[in-house]
């Protein structure tokens, strides 16, 4: 995603009186910004909604028109979501999924994928998968073809192979060049040490360890400049160079999520994901664990999720979320209570939560939908999600809090505020 690192840093702090009003005030604050008046509604309501749907993550609008297709004709729900998943991860130029995945901190590419048919209530997972590309069908290749639901590292490997799959490298020339600007500027700023979790964990202190890392939304301009000339060294071409030192001081986190359900009310979801960059090698976020990066319940509904994955595994996001749907909730009130254990997890402590982010995609059996997000983002790059129901748009997720969370590691100084 590109925006403004300088608006970024900026909207980041909380002032001391939004502080003081405490989480709840701002979880009522934000139901004013329902972008749908239908996602407030129960499931009692009489409201007819539209079907087919398609929602995802932005980056999904390549596929998604092809995958709504593929629904109105008949086709499966799993293979339509699918559709969006490995346009993707066949993109050498998105560097998020599959082919030119950004690697882990030993320049490999490990991918996670999982996925569930609501239909058959099957799912298919995994994990930690090196020179496969297209992980979302390996993960429904588990599910088709074995008695287990997950398969991680080699043997998930080997397995795919067996399946037809080809080894590839899927390092490109790109994303190998912005691991190496990595490398030399920025290694020492890791995934080693305590994270937010931690009881110990204190906010960072305001001198960063590297001069690269930006203190201010000046200094990001000013690293920026600093770097091209060691950008233009390792080889990086003109037009890439800004992308790929913005992708070093502030890392991505590379997951899409894809939820649909059909005219006649089958539903099926699936997560996609090159995981964090520079991430410790076999780390495994939340996108192939069933219940937390993706969850399809037949009955119910279907939710996703992209972001800080430690958090949302920690409380079973897309599951939390269904269930609270199964409760009675509307897709945007369902969202907003499991944003809000998220908050609850770390004390509400704002030094924490401003490390963390958070957006969950979340379908309704009879079509209601809604995008939830931890943050509202910055003012040029709201967070937002992608929607067809026969008009493909993206639309501006609900929040938790306004501003934008803070990209750690590295660590930029914490607003004043």
């Amino acid at each position: 995603m590109k925006f403004s690192r300088r608006d970024f840093l900026a909207t980041a702090a909380l002032t001391s009186a939004s502080l003081a009003a405490g989480i709840e005030s701002d979880a009522q604050e934000t139901t004013t910004h329902d972008h749908k008046p239908r996602q407030t509604m129960t499931m009692a309501e009489p409201v007819a909604y539209k079907r087919p749907v398609i929602i995802c993550k932005p980056t999904g609008t390549q596929g998604i028109d092809a995958a709504y297709d593929m629904l109105r004709n008949g086709q499966d729900t799993l293979d339509a979501v699918l559709h969006v998943c490995k346009v993707q991860e066949d993109d050498p130029n998105d560097d998020s999924v599959g082919l030119g995945g950004l690697p882990n901190e030993e320049g490999v590419v490990e991918l996670d994928a999982c996925c569930m048919h609501g239909p058959t209530r099957r799912a298919g997972s995994v994990g930690g998968v090196r020179n496969i590309k297209n992980v979302c069908l390996v993960a429904k290749a588990v599910m088709e073809h074995t008695g287990h639901v997950m398969l991680v590292g080699e043997g998930a490997e080997r397995f795919a192979v067996d399946m037809g799959f080809p080894r590839e490298n899927l390092l490109t020339e790109h994303s190998r060049k912005i691991w190496l600007l990595w490398k030399e500027t920025h290694s020492d700023k890791d995934w080693w040490g305590p994270g937010v979790a931690d009881p110990s964990w204190k906010p960072p202190i305001q001198t960063p360890r590297s001069r690269y890392v930006p203190r201010s939304g000046k200094d990001v301009e000013a690293a920026i400049h600093e770097l091209e000339p060691l950008a233009a060294a390792i080889g990086i071409e003109p037009e890439f160079r800004r992308g790929a030192i913005e992708r070093v001081l502030f890392p991505p986190t590379g997951t899409i999520h894809v939820s649909a359900v059909n005219e006649k009310g089958e539903m099926s979801g699936a997560t996609t994901t090159s995981g964090l960059a520079w991430k410790l090698a076999g780390r495994l976020g939340d996108s192939p664990i069933i219940g937390a990066g993706c969850y399809t319940d037949q009955d119910v509904g279907s939710a996703g999720a992209t972001g800080s994955g430690e958090e949302n595994i920690k409380v079973a996001g897309a599951h939390t979320i269904v269930e609270n749907m199964r409760k009675g909730m509307s897709p945007q009130e369902a969202g907003m209570e499991t944003l809000r254990r998220i908050a609850r997890n770390h004390n509400n402590d704002m030094n924490r939560l401003r490390y963390l982010d958070m957006v969950y995609y979340i379908l309704r059996k009879d079509g209601a939908y809604a995008g939830v997000a931890l943050w509202s983002g910055p003012p040029d790059h709201p967070r937002s999600f992608a929607v067809h129901d026969g008009t493909k748009r993206i639309e501006k997720c609900a929040y938790l809090f306004e501003g934008a969370s803070i990209d750690w590691p590295p660590i930029p100084k914490l607003p004043e505020n």
